[in-house]
């Protein structure tokens, strides 16, 4: 048996930087393409856009294999930011899909080729039912791009495979000329970050700009509330009831007069070890920060912050206390 020279180790080391060296090339072939990408936008695009804005119905992204892959993507991006669109598998559609095609939709096909048997096939449907169709292919002399009502051209120097087989640097140039159709139509579009909330409402950015203080503050039983006479032994025993660390305080009509917190409480004992005894309004934090329900809870969130608070009151019209907000919530909602 003949030994290697080099150690483990040193096999290890050379594996690794053979392996960064690859990477880098890889990552410079697509990032070159996505640059040569930009001398190959046309007319071609901005017709494509308008074409697509203006449709009435869906668009119909559909491809086969990698393409396939990019095209679910496209269409997943495209209805995000307003553009009504969905996936269409061509070989399922010529097995009965074709269905969920209606008059008025567009079709957005992806074939690097540009010669898929299976949108093909599709062809004489399309036609039929008076469908744009658009194709993004690297061959734009191809069978599919001359049937096509336009064409957008994503030709690719070479992939980043080392045979310049795996489709690598043709389906980035897809994938980014398809993100390039979806902002487009976006900005004419003016959708607006509002608007992507509304589509995304269970989403960070959705909850943070559709999310109110009513939807997340404690009511009900939850919300823990003592009268003004009541000591400072028998809040405790409500704040320890509903898990919070605070409790509003309200007078005889039941309307908020103040708030107590387990900071307070620790404050307090370290001057007056017979607080416990002591009437709630005599150590409460009168006339305090209050919100309403109506506020968004990224609102409520950034007053907290600023004050420090880990719970704020939430009042109604005429200063009754309908809810607290607690920071804990806050957070699960990913809203802090």
């Amino acid at each position: 048996m003949i030994n290697s020279p080099l150690s483990l180790g040193e096999r290890e080391k050379g594996y690794l930087v053979g392996s960064i060296e690859e990477a880098k090339k890889v990552l410079k072939i697509e990032a070159r393409t996505i640059k040569n990408l930009i001398s190959t936008i046309d007319r071609n695009f901005e017709k494509a856009v308008e074409i697509i804005a203006s449709c009435k119905g869906r668009i119909i992204v559909m491809g086969m294999g990698k393409s396939g892959l990019i095209g679910k993507k496209i269409a997943a991006t495209l209805a995000s930011t307003g553009t009504p669109a969905f996936f269409l598998h061509p070989a399922e559609g010529i097995l009965g899909d074709v269905g969920m095609m209606t008059e008025g939709d567009l079709v957005l096909a992806l074939s690097h080729s540009g010669e898929t048997e299976e949108i093909e096939k599709l062809l004489p449907l399309i036609r039929k039912m008076n469908l744009k169709l658009i194709t993004i292919t690297g061959k734009p002399k191809s069978k599919l791009a001359k049937k096509s009502d336009l064409v957008i051209n994503v030709k690719v120097e070479e992939e980043a495979c080392p045979y310049n087989l795996v489709p690598t640097a043709s389906t980035t140039a897809m994938l980014a000329m398809g993100d390039a159709l979806a902002i487009s139509l976006l900005k004419r579009k003016k959708f607006k970050k509002e608007d992507f909330a509304r589509l995304h409402p269970g989403g960070i950015l959705g909850k943070r700009l559709l999310l109110k203080v009513k939807d997340i503050m404690r009511k009900g039983k939850d919300n823990p509330v003592i009268h003004q006479e009541k000591t400072v032994r028998e809040a405790l025993l409500v704040m320890t009831k509903t898990r919070l660390g605070a409790t509003s305080v309200v007078d005889g009509s039941g309307k908020l007069v103040g708030f107590f917190t387990d900071g307070d409480l620790r404050r307090r004992l370290q001057k007056d070890e017979k607080i416990l005894n002591k009437k709630i309004h005599t150590v409460m934090t009168k006339n305090p920060k209050t919100i309403t329900h109506d506020i968004l809870a990224i609102e409520a969130a950034k007053m907290m912050q600023e004050k420090k608070f880990d719970n704020i009151p939430v009042i109604d019209g005429k200063n009754y206390p309908i809810g607290i907000v607690d920071e804990r919530d806050l957070l699960s909602e990913g809203i802090l």
